[in-house]
């Protein structure tokens, strides 16, 4: 029996792809919903919160020097599996864990391989964009705002049934090992760029320093994950607690914001083609910083669940059309990108915990809406492909 269709190389490798993107976006989520069950559980401060969510940005940045050898060694195909795999079991000895210490390790372990499968997987993406010519990357990353969606769902149904992490946590394992199943008969071998090719034999002189492009992405980047892992990491625990919301309703922030982001991503791509990338990061984080700042002035559950889904709606074209300048600047660029993107999206979070230790989450959450004008600031100085036409 065939998983995949024969006759459309592209569409196999395409979902298989997905699959990956989609298990990253379930996992992170999955933990990231049960924060404040986590936080209740292990008799957590807000600061403690903060700086367990710092671990992973920690094992993030610890797999920066690790992640090309990975790649070199096994390929991107064999790093995205064995990550997904380990990222798995991750997730279920962070249910496990007797303690905040060992919570603590669980966390850095998980931003390591997070930080690979992210690499890995944008990898794959890549490549099957130049091998097919075929724009794919916004749906790609759509699966992964969807893999939130269905993380976020799970969570309030698992939080409706019963309040134990370990069973929710287990049901969610079995998800993620069936999305790695589903990826592994359809991943890529890797080949390397033309343009890496021709420069072969420059960069066996050393390493270089990134250039000026680059490092305006890497903080587009960078500012804009911290605002897509803040809705993650805060929107159940600012509504539960800030907006007073029922526990069921507490995890609907994420599926509010993740169901807006699968949406915009599905149609991402026919905007870039007609605006260009440029001015769909200008205006969309701009859309982003101006919704939230409504939800925090406004106040209530309504106001956050409508800030939330603009967020989802700005945000949701940013990382994608990032991904694909960094791709045309060639595979080390976008290892550096998408490095730095995860060490947004893990180490950002929880500077926010820091702010609302010191004065409250609204605080905390003003500053994600001050990352979002960074990304539209950073938008401008980057060079993006001319739209066509």
């Amino acid at each position: 029996m065939r998983v995949f269709p024969a006759r459309d190389p592209f569409q196999r490798s395409q979902v298989a792809i997905a699959a990956l993107f989609c298990s990253l976006g379930f996992q992170y989520a999955t933990w990231a919903s049960r924060i404040p069950a986590i936080k209740a559980d292990l008799g957590l401060t807000a600061a403690e919160v903060g700086v367990l969510l710092m671990a992973a940005g920690i094992g993030a940045v610890a797999s920066f020097p690790l992640v090309p050898v990975l790649m070199k060694r096994l390929g991107s195909a064999r790093l995205a599996l064995l990550s997904a795999l380990c990222l798995t079991l991750l997730l279920l000895a962070l249910a496990l864990a007797p303690d905040y210490p060992v919570a603590l390790l669980v966390m850095v372990a998980d931003g390591v391989f997070v930080g690979c499968l992210n690499v890995a997987m944008n990898a794959q993406g890549t490549a099957l964009e130049t091998r097919y010519s075929r724009n794919t990357m916004a749906r790609l990353h759509a699966t992964f705002s969807a893999g939130s969606l269905l993380a976020a769902l799970l969570a309030s149904g698992m939080n409706a049934a019963t309040s134990s992490v370990t069973a929710h946590f287990g049901v969610a394992a079995a998800v993620l090992v069936l999305l790695t199943a589903l990826a592994r008969p359809g991943l890529l071998d890797d080949e390397a760029p033309a343009a890496e090719k021709a420069n072969e034999g420059r960069s066996r002189t050393g390493w270089s320093l990134p250039s000026r492009v680059t490092l305006w992405m890497c903080c587009a980047m960078a500012f804009g994950t911290v605002t897509e892992g803040a809705m993650n990491d805060w929107s159940a625990l600012y509504l539960r607690e800030v907006a007073k919301a029922t526990a069921e309703l507490a995890p609907m922030g994420i599926a509010v914001f993740s169901g807006m982001m699968v949406l915009a991503r599905l149609f991402a791509d026919g905007w870039r083609s007609r605006w260009g990338d440029g001015r769909v990061v200008l205006f969309g984080s701009a859309l982003a910083a101006a919704g939230l700042a409504f939800a925090l002035l406004s106040g209530g559950v309504a106001a956050a669940l409508i800030g939330f889904a603009c967020v989802g709606l700005g945000c949701a074209a940013v990382t994608p059309c990032v991904y694909v300048a960094a791709a045309k600047q060639g595979s080390e660029t976008l290892a550096l990108v998408a490095a730095t993107g995860t060490t947004g999206l893990l180490a950002g979070p929880p500077l926010i915990g820091f702010v609302a230790s010191s004065s409250s989450l609204v605080w905390g959450l003003a500053v994600v809406a001050a990352a979002a004008v960074v990304v539209s600031l950073c938008s401008t100085r980057i060079r993006w492909t001319p739209v066509s036409g």
